[in-house]
């Protein structure tokens, strides 16, 4: 028997009792409802743009990844290629193609570039209305001053996990362990923003009492990169466990979270695979709406 449409399925439940925040299952409730949105409007187009540069085995699954969600959401997706070989001319060539066009309405530099390409001044290109990757000094901007624009999608994603699954913000304490300006650094001024209202530690390969320093979090967000620094030691009974570092290795992926113990003391936990990765796509694509009614081309 399924749950009712118009109801969430109940949660499922980790093998130790953590409720499982399931990343597959958010993102393709995201992407349904950005469909419907699209069609209830009358199927204006909205359409991501992405520029790959080179041919990173990788960044092709990525990227073809995104077009394929991009789709079943109902938008036009255009995807630009160059090879390695590329200068800077070229690659920023595109890109200003891109923020010119009236018809695309998020731009995704898939990176890293390759080789001596430098990133930054590609970036720069990007108009902060047409930043679905939420990684320009404007949108970076807007975000330290809690204006209105676009976010980080891995960020955001983990915002919209926790909002799924009902877990408390305002007052508690959250810890991220991470300052990249990826993850760590946006996600913490999210989570301590007005309106969600959480005391936020911003955690770091410096900071001596780590153990001390998780126990006191009532929410727990692992974006370091390091495998299983995460243990069932460095959890509150309780607590909101968010595995967002992900390290490859020949045994495979590897979170920061060492889940079959932390799932036994955690209260909810994000699985790895499964967890935040999907997410990232689903806000990539939530985000590329929101971009288009910021440009005008999108009812609000």
């Amino acid at each position: 028997m399924t749950a009712p449409a118009d109801r969430p399925a109940p949660p499922e439940i980790s093998p130790g009792g953590a409720i499982l925040m399931n990343g597959l299952r958010l993102r393709d409730e995201i992407v349904d409802g950005l469909r419907a949105t699209i069609e209830a409007a009358g199927s204006p187009p909205v359409c991501l743009a992405t520029v790959l540069v080179g041919d990173d085995g990788p960044s092709q699954r990525y990227v073809k990844m995104k077009h394929e969600r991009a789709a079943k959401a109902g938008m036009i997706s255009r995807h630009e290629t160059l090879p390695a070989t590329a200068s800077q001319a070229q690659v920023e060539e595109l890109v200003q193609g891109l923020a010119d066009d009236p018809a695309v309405h998020g731009i995704l530099v898939q990176l890293p570039l390759p080789g001596d390409l430098d990133e930054d001044p590609v970036l720069a290109l990007v108009p902060a209305e047409k930043d679905v990757d939420g990684l320009t000094i404007a949108s970076m901007g807007r975000l330290v001053r809690g204006l209105p624009g676009l976010v980080g999608c891995t960020p955001l994603g983990v915002m919209r996990l926790l909002e799924r699954y009902g877990v408390a913000t305002s007052g508690r304490r959250a810890v991220v362990i991470g300052r990249s300006t990826l993850v760590g650094l946006p996600l913490s001024l999210l989570l301590a923003r007005k309106g969600t209202d959480a005391t936020v530690t911003m955690a770091h390969s410096r900071t001596t009492d780590l153990l001390d320093v998780c126990r006191d979090a009532d929410i727990l967000v692992g974006a370091a990169g390091q495998a299983g620094i995460i243990t069932a030691a460095h959890v509150k009974p309780g607590a909101a466990v968010i595995d967002v570092g992900v390290s490859r290795s020949a045994a495979g992926i590897a979170g920061d979270v060492l889940f079959d113990e932390v799932q036994a003391v955690a209260g909810a936990i994000t699985p790895m695979p499964g967890g935040t990765g999907p997410m990232t796509v689903a806000c990539l694509l939530e985000n590329t709406l929101t971009a288009a009614r910021l440009q005008g081309a999108f009812p609000a």
